[in-house]
């Protein structure tokens, strides 16, 4: 009787700390796929504003604080847009200058804890930018998927879609640029967005099932007057790229992409998020698992995709090895496969999502490049 008891008592240990660990690891996948604009960076801090000039904003100093480029500051209902770091403003030792280039939204104190951001503008792009748009709505697999349409007088479209930790705010960096060139944009909010459907699980399938709404917008943009377009996607929306690409009924409208930070191998994409948000080590494979049961991704997911056989379009890709989410090792990998039509451009020193960011002007003359041939 007693070794019986013994033999239940341990069984039933054994199945409690199974299913701690599957309760453990499910929690770990979902901290992973639930990312949040109100931590666009994975891991960084909220840096103190201790001081606030009519040009120049003091801040602790960190590794985020101290990156190159121009970047947004955010929360605490306050928004405003930084550049570089100032030299020779006298500061305390542990703190950081940086250029205030704007205050968009509420009030800038010190003493205020903000996060930096890739998503520079907010609102909608008359606001933000002086351009003109129109809301559109998408007729997408899960309902109306909502959109900005900047009219342009080219019949080749660009479509844009944003990665993890942001909205469609983030692609109004770049449309500036691409309204020189005078080609509309469709800018895609996608399922689980502020305004779209959402589904079931709520949770990023890190452009598996996404990429169904980017297919949808291509079959907008050609019903309403494109004869070409350009997939423009940041993370996991350069993933969905990727999918929409290979995947597409009008792949004979698709005239390039643009693939800035693509999530190439989703399982250390996962592990990183997983880390960045404190999940212990010893859970991080858990999470990977739970994430492949509750996503239906597997390792080999993207290898169709990026077959020399559906890489037939030219392509710019702008990736560096900064980034600590989607490794920079595949985006190298990738453009080896189609050396004759990939273009890479590298940005150091440039976390994930943000290579615009760290560099303004040399990413847009790598745009430039690329586009000028297309058109």
């Amino acid at each position: 009787m007693r070794l019986g008891t013994a033999a239940a008592t341990a069984a039933t240990t054994v199945l409690g700390a199974g299913m701690a660990a599957v309760a453990a690891g499910r929690y770990a996948s979902d901290t992973a796929l639930k990312p949040s604009p109100d931590r666009p960076f994975p891991g960084d801090p909220r840096l103190t504003v201790h001081a606030v000039g009519i040009e120049h904003v003091t801040l602790t100093r960190s590794l985020a604080s101290l990156r190159p480029g121009t970047y947004g500051l955010t929360g605490d209902g306050c928004h405003v847009v930084i550049g570089d770091v100032m030299d020779g403003v006298p500061r305390p030792a542990d703190t950081v200058v940086r250029r205030l280039k704007a205050i968009v939204r509420g009030d800038l104190e010190p003493g205020a804890k903000l996060r930096v951001t890739p998503q520079v503008h907010i609102g909608n792009p008359r606001d933000a930018l002086g351009l003109p748009y129109k809301d559109v709505l998408i007729p997408g697999e899960l309902g109306p998927l909502p959109a900005w349409y900047l009219p342009g007088r080219r019949a080749t479209w660009v479509i844009t879609a944003h990665g993890l930790g942001t909205t469609r705010e983030h692609p109004m960096v770049i449309m500036p640029l691409l309204q020189r060139f005078h080609l509309p944009i469709l800018n895609l909010a996608y399922r689980n967005d502020p305004g779209a459907p959402h589904t079931a699980d709520g949770i990023n399938h890190l452009g598996d099932s996404e990429w169904r709404d980017l297919d949808a917008a291509i079959r907008y943009a050609c019903a309403h007057g494109a004869e070409c377009v350009i997939l423009y996607g940041w993370s996991t929306g350069a993933t969905m790229a990727l999918h929409a690409a290979a995947g597409t009924g009008l792949r004979d409208h698709i005239r390039g992409l643009v693939l800035d930070s693509p999530v190439l191998d989703w399982r250390a994409t996962v592990r990183a998020l997983a880390a960045a948000r404190r999940v212990p080590g010893p859970l991080l494979p858990l999470a990977v698992r739970a994430a492949e049961g509750s996503t239906g991704l597997h390792a080999g997911r993207l290898t169709d995709v990026v077959s020399p056989r559906f890489l037939a379009f030219p392509t710019l890709l702008a990736h560096g090895p900064g980034d600590t989410i989607a490794p920079w090792s595949a985006s190298r990998n990738l453009v080896a496969l189609r050396s004759d039509l990939f273009t890479l451009h590298e940005v150091p020193d440039a976390p994930h999502g943000a290579m615009w960011n760290a560099d303004p002007a040399g990413y847009e003359e790598a745009l430039r490049r690329f586009l000028t041939p297309l058109l």
